[in-house]
């Protein structure tokens, strides 16, 4: 067995833990730069960073039951409770094993008929108002309802029409997961920082959107609902439970949950493609030209269509190397392990980063370049498996990715084909590392139709 990884000297550690407030991308870049595991001794706690492909396998996949979630996840049970992103154990294995059926692959495709409506309806709704001058939108929020539409319809079999400030309370809920992680946890709800005001407004809301929600999906359901979507199927499996209480609490978390990874991951791949292409006009021009070609005569993509928009997936797999909806995986050894050579003694934290590892210079040349062809069949057969990891990895990988990425390809596709989108002029698209990676202030951007 090796040493202990390197880690920054005592007198770096206040400026460490600032960026650990303040700038945690930095703090992740900072980790990455100084070697590929770094050991940070924070007063009693031992951090680990470990930032290579056969690190994150080991970790995440080949002993992932010894790390279960860690810092960050475990602060966000304040909202999420024992929903599916943070529960553990036995409970996870029979959430995971209940919802898996709504996320086969052939039932999400099934549903690219409803993916492409939603789609096609926020096209139509940008194109009316874009003007031949054109019309400024934040384009951001404007996916975010669609990604929130299509969760509805595909996942819920129920509208979200009128449900559009759930993501409004997410962004408070989001804000107290990463004030909770700098602090801690060691400052009460109740302190009347704003932070803590507009968390516990978000956890009331929440819940009266969510008993609404429930009380709507259950009074359609009968005794011989096939319960083929995963909402239908939480609803049962509460029904089940012993303990009504305990079945209606349940059925909460893994509602909110739901809702929260259903579509803000999805809402912040589009962002920051459609961020990207606006940035590159000749890859937009190269997207354009393939979704005319592939989605001729102005229609809806259908579920054939998306291995033919190959190029429009290499763009998207190519903004979600550069910005990983989940840009950190957290996790706290259970017990004591060797990781890459490196001891990790039991109970300390261990943080993979996708952020870091998509730009390693090991496995990525001139890493921080938007470049799609990186996604060309020859080139990700040359490249460990590993070191890509937007959806997390082993048992716990994302199991909602194959819709997350009809979605992405789909509303790029459609968008790109029939508009221009141009970011307002000093929008710069910063990063915010809150339990997604999402875009700070939103994404104004110009609309105009494409002849």
């Amino acid at each position: 067995m090796s040493s202990h990884p390197p880690g920054p000297p005592f007198w770096q550690l206040p400026g460490l833990l600032r960026k650990l407030a303040v700038d945690r991308l930095a703090m992740m870049r900072d980790a990455a730069d100084l070697s590929d595991a770094v050991r940070v001794n924070m007063g009693p706690k031992k951090m680990y960073i470990f930032n290579r492909p056969d690190y994150a396998k080991h970790v995440l996949a080949d002993n992932a039951a010894n790390y279960h979630k860690g810092i960050g996840l475990v602060e966000s049970r304040k909202v999420l409770g024992d929903g599916l992103l943070t529960s553990e154990g036995d409970l996870w294995k029979a959430q995971r094993r209940n919802v898996q059926p709504a996320f086969k692959p052939g039932r999400i495709a099934a549903q690219a008929g409803v993916v492409a409506e939603e789609a096609g309806r926020l096209l139509e709704q940008l194109r009316k108002g874009a003007g031949s001058g054109g019309t400024t939108v934040d384009v951001l929020h404007e996916v975010t309802g669609l990604t929130l539409g299509v969760l509805g319809r595909t996942l819920m079999d129920m509208s979200m029409d009128g449900h559009d400030g759930i993501a409004h309370a997410f962004e408070a809920v989001q804000d107290q997961a990463m004030f909770d992680m700098v602090t801690q946890g060691l400052v009460p709800t109740w302190v009347p920082f704003a932070t803590q005001r507009n968390f516990r407004r978000a956890r009331t809301e929440l819940t009266v959107t969510v008993d609404a929600l429930v009380a709507d999906r259950s009074a359609r359901m009968s005794d011989d609902d096939p319960a083929a979507d995963a909402f239908s199927r939480m609803i049962t499996a509460a029904r089940k439970e012993t303990d009504p209480a305990l079945g209606r609490k349940r059925l909460q978390d893994e509602l909110v949950t739901l809702l929260l990874a259903g579509h803000e991951t999805t809402a912040s791949t589009l962002g920051w493609t459609l961020l990207l292409l606006a940035r590159n006009p000749h890859v937009r021009d190269l997207v354009r030209e393939e979704a005319r070609a592939v989605l001729a005569g102005g229609r809806l993509p259908e579920a054939d269509d998306l291995h033919k928009l190959s190029y429009t997936m290499q763009v998207v797999q190519e903004a979600m190397r550069l910005y990983p909806p989940v840009w950190i995986l957290p996790r706290i050894a259970q017990q004591a392990d060797e990781v890459g050579g490196f001891p990790v003694p039991a109970k300390a934290d261990v943080l993979v980063c996708p952020y870091t590892l998509h730009r390693h210079p090991d496995f990525w040349d001139d890493s921080e370049r938007f470049d799609p062809s990186r996604f060309e069949p020859s080139q990700v057969a040359s490249r460990p498996r590993y070191a890509y990891i937007p959806f997390g990895a082993g048992p716990r990988f994302c199991i909602g990715s194959n819709l997350g990425m009809m979605e992405a390809v789909f509303v790029t596709a459609l968008l790109t084909r029939d508009l221009d989108m141009d970011v307002v002029a000093g929008h710069e698209g910063v990063a915010e590392p809150m339990m997604s990676l999402r875009m700070r202030g939103g994404l104004p951007m110009t609309i105009r139709p494409v002849d």
